[in-house]
């Protein structure tokens, strides 16, 4: 289960740094204040009008979201305050999967009584 509660986070983790590099170019072609088409990363279609008519009733619209570009954060560079708050989820992230350490039982040192007759052979009861 932790094995593969870590191979989640670690998935949605590069998604993560995937996402945030790559940068978002929208396009969007308006015609007559409707928008007719939009497109990711590449220049939207336009609506079929002819060029002249196109040029006063249509628009394009353009905008893009840059990604990151420095991913190197240095350790040095966090306050004080920020080193104690990773340190400290770090460390209870790290107990958080403990396993259950069993408890230790007193009677592991100590042998059984013995028996001296077999109460079930002598009353013929038996679990099934």
């Amino acid at each position: 289960m932790q094995r593969f509660f870590h191979q989640i986070v670690s998935s949605l983790m590069a998604l993560l740094v995937l996402v945030s590099t790559v940068s978002w170019t929208v396009d969007k072609h308006i015609c007559m204040g409707r928008v007719m088409d939009i497109s990711l990363f590449v220049h939207a279609d336009d609506c079929g009008m002819s060029q002249d008519m196109e040029s006063t009733c249509c628009d394009d619209e353009t905008f893009t979201v840059k990604g990151q570009d420095n991913l190197k954060i240095s350790f040095d560079d966090f306050s004080l305050d920020h080193q104690y708050f990773v340190v400290s989820l770090i460390q209870t992230y790290l107990y958080l999967f403990e396993s259950d350490r069993k408890e230790p039982s007193s009677f592991n040192d100590y042998s059984p009584p013995p028996l001296i007759r077999d109460v079930q052979v002598l009353d013929q009861t038996f679990l099934i």
